[in-house]
């Protein structure tokens, strides 16, 4: 082995300088975090999930903690696609790190439409949330129909000029088909997983937590079901797999990595310790020197079963 480490990774023809990016969610557009660390150590950043119009999000309360993560139902609060191209996007550029622009929509046309206003932006990618309700069939969920994935998916990479990420949903039955309906379609990349579907009641007024009822659940909780998710996705499809859920430390990381990610996002450690990317970039190096690999392709996928 080499002296040195080298822990970048290219995805759909982009370049990471590491495999650490920051989930959509939990990262807002850079400004906050941007105060306590370094940008330009990221890998990349996926933006806080943006709509067509401003979005005001859910009433208060919108977030719960929960034993070992956090329930939220935060509803997508944004200022809309065009504000983020003019004010929010310029910051980011700013630094070296990758940009992923993370969209939602209620019908396969707003999703085109913001895949075709972020067209001529410096946007690294595109990632599709597809756990949005089609208003056109029902409130059913993209992400929860691989008919309805592979409509939308091969809808968008029509006006995407950016490679375009299929964000999977975990309140499925079967993830694999999913991954194939997203690859089928033209995704150049699926992550996952998104939140999954929870909800916490409050015994003393006898009604939940949070005012929507229900809430999606992240953090250390849902690790392994992501691992698993992640395993069998990255064994369905040949396009990379960006893989996250729970993820708080360097081991974490690697266990994704080992599963066939090519890559890791992390969100809620963020909100406990806004070092946390950190700590996980030192942590893969550290695996990495312990084990005597020199590249990310040493441990990629390299998980052995029993």
């Amino acid at each position: 082995m080499s002296n040195s480490i080298d822990l970048s990774v290219n995805i759909a023809g982009i370049s990471f300088k590491n495999p650490v990016i920051m989930a959509s969610g939990t990262y807002g557009f850079g400004h906050e975090y941007s105060e306590y660390i370094d940008l330009n150590t990221l890998g990349g950043i996926s933006v806080k999930g943006l709509t067509l119009k401003e979005r005001k999000g859910n009433p208060p309360p919108r977030i719960a903690e929960t034993p070992a993560g956090i329930l939220n139902s935060v509803g997508l609060q944004n200022p809309g696609v065009e504000v983020f191209k003019k004010h929010d996007l310029p910051f980011l550029k700013q630094f070296d790190t990758r940009v992923i622009a993370n969209i939602a929509g209620n019908t396969i046309e707003e999703y085109c439409e913001m895949a075709e206003i972020l067209g001529d932006s410096e946007i690294d990618a595109i990632e599709l949330n597809v756990s949005c309700p089609n208003v056109k069939a029902g409130g059913l969920a993209f992400g929860t129909d691989p008919l309805l994935i592979e409509e939308i998916t091969s809808a968008v990479k029509r006006y995407c000029k950016q490679p375009l990420i299929v964000k999977l949903s975990p309140n499925v039955g079967d993830i694999k088909s999913m991954a194939r309906a997203a690859e089928a379609a033209g995704a150049d990349c699926v992550s996952l997983i998104n939140t999954i579907l929870g909800m916490a009641i409050d015994i003393h007024r006898k009604k939940p937590v949070l005012a929507n009822n229900f809430g999606g659940l992240s953090g250390p909780a849902v690790k392994p079901v992501a691992v698993r998710m992640v395993y069998e996705a990255a064994h369905a499809v040949k396009i990379p797999v960006i893989g996250m859920g729970g993820i708080a430390c360097g081991d974490d990381a690697v266990e994704f990595l080992l599963a066939g990610a090519a890559a890791v996002m992390v969100g809620t450690a963020n909100f406990i310790n806004p070092a946390i990317p950190l700590d996980i970039i030192s942590g893969l190096k550290e695996y990495m020197k312990k084990y005597r690999y020199s590249n990310l392709k040493d441990i990629t996928g390299k998980l052995e079963l029993n």
